[in-house]
C-alpha cells in the first residue's frame, strides 16, 4: 500500500471553492482510486455517495457506529489528521495548532487576531472572514 499523500486529501482552496462536503467526497474518491487493489464495494459513512466513483457504494448513516471497517478508517483518518496538524504547528507557529488541532479554541482565535490567517486556513470558515 502506498503512503498517505496530499493527493488523497482536499486542499483548503478546494474546501473554500466546493464546500466542505463536496471537498470531502472528492478526497474520498481520490483515496479509493489510489488503492493498490480495486475494492468490490465502498462503504461510505453518511448519506452521500461519492460522485464519479466507478465501483458499487453503500451509504451508511452513522456508519462508524455499525461498521467495523468505517470505524477503523475513521480512527486512522483522525490520527493522520492530528499528525498533519502537529506538523503544521511547526510551520505556522502562533496558532497553538499542536494543542487545539486546528479547532477554534480561544488560543487559536487569538493567533488569527494577532497573525491573520495562514495559507492553511479555510477562508470560507466563519472565524477567518
Amino acid at each position: 500500500m502506498r503512503p498517505h499523500s496530499a493527493a488523497r486529501m482536499a486542499t483548503c482552496y478546494e474546501i473554500d471553492r466546493l464546500n466542505i462536503l463536496q471537498a470531502s467526497l472528492l478526497a474520498m474518491r481520490r483515496a479509493v482510486e489510489r488503492l493498490p487493489v480495486e475494492p468490490q464495494k465502498c462503504l461510505v459513512d453518511g448519506n452521500q455517495q461519492i460522485p464519479n466513483l466507478a465501483i458499487e457504494q453503500e451509504t451508511i448513516i452513522k456508519g462508524d457506529q455499525s461498521e467495523l471497517a468505517i470505524a477503523a478508517a475513521s480512527i486512522i483518518a483522525k490520527v493522520w489528521r492530528d499528525t498533519l496538524i502537529i506538523r503544521l504547528d511547526k510551520r505556522y507557529p502562533g496558532y497553538d495548532l499542536a494543542s487545539n488541532k486546528g479547532y477554534g479554541s480561544a488560543k487559536h482565535r487569538q493567533g488569527i487576531e494577532k497573525l491573520g490567517i495562514c495559507r492553511q486556513h479555510r477562508k470560507s470558515f466563519r472565524s477567518c472572514q
